[in-house]
Parts: C-alpha cells; sequence; structure tokens
C-alpha cells in the first residue's frame, strides 16, 4: 500500500509538473503570437508607409500631394507634413509648385470690351407716337419685373415665384427697389435657386448685387456677383504702413455695400498685423508699396473702362490703370483656365474675377472648420467661377484673410475663431460700392 501510495503521488506530481511546463509553454506560445501579430502589424504599417510616400500610382499621388501642399501652405500645420515626409519628398512637391507659378511669366489679358450696336436712328411722325404709346400703355411693374430677370438672370424664375408667393411684402416698394437679405452667419439663405442649382442668400437690386451659396463635399463659401463694375475699387487702411484694418472697417469707411479681403502683407514668422503691405497697390491711382519681382507673379489691374486685366508685376503698371492688387496665380485669363500644378491644398480661399457680362466675381471659401468647411482646392474654384462665364480671375490671400463683407456685417466664417467675426487686420481691401442711395 505504501509503494501504491507513493506511486500515485509521484504520478500526481507528474502530472503537476507536466501541466505547469505545458503553461509556461502555453504562455511563450501566446507572447510569440502576439509578437508576430505586431511585427505584422509594423509591417503592413511601414508597406502603407512607404507606399503612402513614394508611390508613383496616380491617386496615391494626387492625394499625398494634396495632403504635402495643404500642410506646407499653412505656417502654424507645416508639422504634419515636416514630421512624417521626408524633407526631399516635401521639396519635390513645393518645387514642382514654384515651377508652375513661374511658367505663367508673360501670361496677360488680351480681352476688350465689346463696342455696343449702333443705335437704330430715330423715327419721326405717326410710327413714333405709335410706339409711344404701347410703351406708356405697359405696366410699369411688368416692365420692371422683366428688366429685373434680364439683370438677374441666374436667377431661377418658378423659385422667385415661389419664395415672393411666400413674402409678399419682399415686392412693397417694387421690384426696382426689391431687397432680400439672408446671407448673415445667423441665416438660413432663401429658398430662391440659381438656374444652375444653387441657393441665392441675397438679391440687393438698388445695388445691383446677386450673393449666392456655394457649396459642395467638405466646404461652402460665397460668390457675390456685382453688376456694375464701375463700384469695384481698392481701399487701403486709413493707416496703411501703420496700422491694419478688417474688411468691416475699410468697407464701412469707403461707404462700401459689399467687400473682400485685397492686398496681402508681410507675416514674417506668423507675426505680421496687416499694416505692411506685400507687393503693390493701387488704391483710386495713388500707388503703394512695391511690386514682387519673383518671375510668374501676377498684377489684376482695374482699368477706366471698367474692365479687370491680369499682367506680370514686371510690367509697367497701364496709364489708365485705377486699382491694383497684387498676388499669385492668375486662375483664368481671357476665359481659359490657366491654373497649373501644385495648387490642390485644402485651404479656405479668396479669388475675384470679372465676367463675360463685365460682372464683378468675388468669391470667398471658407476653411479649417471640421463641422463647417474644410476648404477647397484652386482649380476647384475655377470650376465655380467658370460656371458662372468667368474671364479673368487672380486668386488673392487667402487662410485667415478670407473675408466678406456685406451691408454691415461679416457674412463669412473666419477660419480662425480668435479673429471672428470680422477677420484679421489687413491692409487693402476690395470694396463695391458706394452704396445705393
Amino acid at each position: 500500500m505504501k509503494l501504491y501510495g507513493g506511486a500515485s503521488g509521484a504520478r500526481t506530481g507528474g502530472r503537476a509538473a507536466a501541466a505547469k511546463t505545458g503553461g509556461k509553454q502555453k504562455k511563450k506560445r501566446n507572447r510569440l503570437k502576439i509578437l508576430a501579430i505586431v511585427l505584422a502589424v509594423v509591417l503592413v504599417l511601414e508597406g502603407l508607409y512607404f507606399t503612402a510616400v513614394y508611390s508613383k500610382n496616380a491617386f496615391i499621388t494626387k492625394w499625398r500631394n494634396a495632403y504635402i501642399t495643404t500642410a506646407m501652405e499653412t505656417m502654424s500645420h507645416q508639422w504634419l507634413a515636416t514630421a512624417f515626409i521626408p524633407a526631399d519628398v516635401i521639396h519635390e512637391v513645393m518645387y514642382a509648385k514654384v515651377v508652375s507659378q513661374e511658367a505663367q511669366a508673360g501670361l496677360e489679358s488680351q480681352w476688350k470690351k465689346e463696342e455696343l450696336p449702333a443705335a437704330e436712328p430715330e423715327t419721326s411722325g405717326e410710327n413714333q407716337e405709335v410706339e409711344m404709346t404701347v410703351v406708356e400703355q405697359r405696366d410699369p411693374e411688368i416692365v420692371a419685373e422683366e428688366q429685373f430677370y434680364e439683370l438677374f438672370y441666374e436667377v431661377d424664375a418658378e423659385s422667385m415665384k415661389a419664395y415672393l408667393a411666400a413674402h409678399p411684402e419682399a415686392l412693397e416698394n417694387g421690384w426696382n427697389n426689391l431687397c432680400i437679405n439672408e446671407a448673415g452667419l445667423d441665416d438660413n439663405g432663401t429658398d430662391i435657386q440659381t438656374v444652375y442649382g444653387e441657393q441665392v442668400l441675397a438679391i440687393d437690386v438698388p445695388n445691383r448685387i446677386l450673393l449666392i451659396r456655394v457649396k459642395g463635399s467638405g466646404y461652402q463659401g460665397i460668390l457675390a456677383v456685382g453688376k456694375d463694375p464701375g463700384r469695384l475699387s481698392l481701399r487701403p487702411s486709413s493707416q496703411l504702413g501703420t496700422v491694419g484694418e478688417t474688411v468691416a472697417q475699410i468697407a464701412a469707411a469707403n461707404n462700401g455695400v459689399l467687400a473682400m479681403n485685397g492686398s496681402g502683407y508681410m507675416d514674417d514668422n506668423g507675426g505680421g498685423d496687416g499694416s505692411q503691405l506685400a507687393g503693390y497697390a493701387m488704391c483710386d491711382g495713388v500707388s503703394y508699396g512695391y511690386s514682387y519681382v519673383a518671375k510668374g507673379e501676377k498684377r489684376l489691374e482695374l482699368h477706366e473702362d471698367d474692365l479687370m486685366y491680369i499682367c506680370d508685376t514686371s510690367a509697367p503698371v497701364s496709364p489708365d490703370c485705377t486699382d491694383a492688387v497684387e498676388w499669385h496665380p492668375a486662375m483664368v485669363v481671357d476665359g481659359k483656365d490657366v491654373v497649373g500644378i501644385g495648387w490642390d491644398g485644402i485651404q479656405p480661399r479668396a479669388c475675384i474675377g470679372q465676367s463675360d457680362k463685365y460682372e464683378v466675381l468675388m468669391l470667398v471659401i471658407e476653411g479649417r472648420q471640421p463641422m463647417r468647411s474644410m476648404g477647397i482646392t484652386l482649380y476647384d474654384c475655377v470650376d465655380i467661377l467658370l460656371l458662372h462665364g468667368c474671364m479673368q480671375a487672380m486668386n488673392l490671400d487667402g487662410g485667415t484673410s478670407a473675408m466678406m463683407w456685406y451691408k454691415g456685417e461679416s457674412i463669412i466664417s473666419c477660419s480662425n475663431e480668435n479673429k471672428r467675426p470680422d477677420g484679421r487686420e489687413l491692409p487693402t481691401a476690395l470694396v463695391y460700392g458706394p452704396a445705393a442711395p
């Protein structure tokens, strides 16, 4: 019995020892499995990283370049590229943009205002009296309505009629004085649409202004159409060189009704206060600053014929230039898209242009606001402008500077929440005015 009991104990001890050894081996196998999984994940991530950074696949290249450009165009966020992407890859992308900009050297507007057809000779006698009688018998409001749709040809008539049926008070002062304004940051816009399917935010007949919501995947902004190009001018901060002012301040000081950011400013190490003009500017015939000398930098000039012209900053200022602003790149010249590669960053944007009907086109896109609008590429801005018949357009300083103001309030949400509601101080603003009495 004693021997039996001893054998049983030995077997029990053996099993315990085997179980303990097996447990250790199992733990070791588990650790090895976890290590293998970690190594596999690391290798996969490493493979994805090198694919993302070095792949020549068109799709990957497009989004890699967009990521790099978006980060490098924003001084405070450049680390998003430099911390993860090799310097030579970043340099290659950004240098391609420089080459693209330099390729615009020599590009300039050639258009001229079309001559109006000669007026037919006046009739006399009985025929003239009959014609005048017909005109006099027409309802003035019907004539005014026809003139409205001729001027604001972008407005969809059916949606306009539906809006007026719901808001008859809008026509209390007649078509010639119709003013609808739902463009504020706290407004939702109107139910009126353009013939292109865009939402109308404001219609201002006395000042000949149409405000349109432009919206797409991940972005929103405003396209302002000023029907009277003679009302547009570049206006300086009242203490240019000492103190910059917001778009709102410059517009109000110049009796403006609509305005957007104009010139860029010196911003060394991100400490610019908007007082120091970047490049050359002309405001109502008065010159300020000095032109950029870099190849491919562009100047947009407003001439006495109320047309916009784009030329090199190295070209002499035209004798009939009244206002001018410099930046880069040119976007549309004589109706053609001229933006080269390298402008695929997702950014808040500001662009100024003119349509084939000589209308002023002010486009401002909000950005860097994940729940509202991240921004847009310059290529998408060109598409929006060309949809509206753009003939000439130039990119302006975007980012925190991108701002639009209308009738006493800023209607664009600044990308820097610390600068809301009126945005940052700037050296100049493009002002459409003065306001109609």
